[in-house]
């Protein structure tokens, strides 16, 4: 697939032809891609399916966060358990597109991931990763938890969907 100048892979509505590039931070688009925790994944993984339904020329960006949102369990007492686990998703598309932005005055490499829409009916659904042997150890968690609790972690992740994903439009030329 080529991903210069990207054209969403079905037939637009006419109705819709006004390219629309969307950014979350999180995506419920369907339960074997863990990135989302609740509402927010919820409302725009909807999204996602309604502009395919609906054939909209819409891209859709986030980061693919490699341990997503914690996993519960309880422990034997009752109380919360709460367990990090790497994910792994081999129906992501690498893009082969990589490019650096500046976090924190810092250069981190970034790669864009790609769900297509035909694996769960979603408008094209492309994900940042920072977790790259390029980038120095810090850089690379910027995308392991979504929500991190850490504050300088947490504006990175601003930082890397907004900036990134603009570059990302730009390097798709959408």
């Amino acid at each position: 697939m080529n991903f210069t100048n990207f054209t969403v892979p079905y037939a637009v509505d006419s109705r819709f032809s006004k390219k629309v590039a969307y950014f979350s931070m999180e995506f419920a688009v369907h339960q074997p891609l863990k990135i989302y925790s609740g509402g927010l994944g919820f409302l725009a993984g909807s999204h996602v399916r309604s502009a395919y339904e609906l054939k909209l020329n819409s891209i859709f960006i986030g980061i693919l966060w490699k341990y997503g949102y914690y996993d519960q369990a309880r422990n034997q007492d009752q109380s919360l358990q709460v367990t990090w686990v790497e994910k792994q998703y081999p129906f992501l598309i690498d893009t082969g597109i990589k490019y650096q932005i500046n976090i924190h005055d810092h250069p981190v490499w970034v790669k864009a991931w790609y769900l297509a829409p035909e694996t769960f009916n979603g408008a094209p659904l492309f994900l940042l990763s920072t977790d790259l042997q390029e980038n120095d150890y810090v850089s690379q968690t910027i995308c392991h938890r979504l929500y991190d609790a850490n504050l300088a972690t947490k504006v990175a992740q601003f930082i890397l969907l907004g900036v990134g994903g603009a570059k990302l439009v730009d390097q798709l030329n959408f």
